[in-house]
């Protein structure tokens, strides 16, 4: 059991970790040639192919279990949030032209299923090279989820719904009022 950090599929979110991971060294987009990512056999049918599709998705549904694409737009746009998975993101020619240079190669030591991890190495046009990676799902018992990352992700979640702040002000003093000993969750930012 675990909060999933992005709205997509379990299986995509390291390697979404490692694509934000990627942008916070300063990687821009427009710097990478081609990214390859080591992945499990068994995510090759749900994730990856038929490649052209998945680096292209027609929808905001087929996008959540497209690794290219959650990839692609969380270089772009920093973050695989809700609204990552609407048509203007979906559109958006930068992460287009990213996508469409994501590629996978069958892994045989990859753990999956008994583990989701996530690599990417990246290819970049003054010939270097990076390679970020992500040991396993975070939001589960092996790296949880702070309190600050589930209050950023809930507030986004609210945003998106069109919720106000008041309302989702009103929402969080209820659940405060559920949380007992663990704490009040602070989502100051919203106001």
């Amino acid at each position: 059991i675990a909060f999933k950090p992005f709205a997509c599929g379990t299986m995509t979110q390291p390697f979404i970790d490692c694509a934000i991971e990627a942008r916070a060294a300063g990687i821009r987009p427009d710097q990478i040639v081609a990214i390859d990512c080591p992945v499990g056999e068994g995510t090759v049918h749900r994730l990856w192919e038929p490649l052209a599709s998945k680096r292209c998705p027609p929808n905001g549904y087929a996008a959540k279990f497209s690794t290219p694409y959650c990839i692609a737009v969380a270089l772009v746009r920093g973050q695989a949030g809700l609204a990552e998975f609407q048509t203007d993101a979906l559109l958006d020619p930068e992460v287009r032209a990213v996508a469409a240079r994501i590629s996978y190669t069958v892994d045989p030591s990859d753990q999956y299923p008994r583990n989701y991890s996530g690599c990417l190495r990246l290819r970049l046009q003054n010939g270097d090279t990076a390679e970020f990676r992500q040991p396993h799902l975070r939001g589960g018992a092996r790296e949880p989820l702070t309190r600050a990352e589930l209050a950023r992700k809930c507030a986004a979640n609210f945003a998106h719904g069109g919720v106000d702040a008041a309302q989702a002000g009103r929402l969080v003093a209820w659940a405060n009022s559920l949380a007992g000993s663990a704490g009040p969750i602070n989502l100051d930012f919203l106001r």
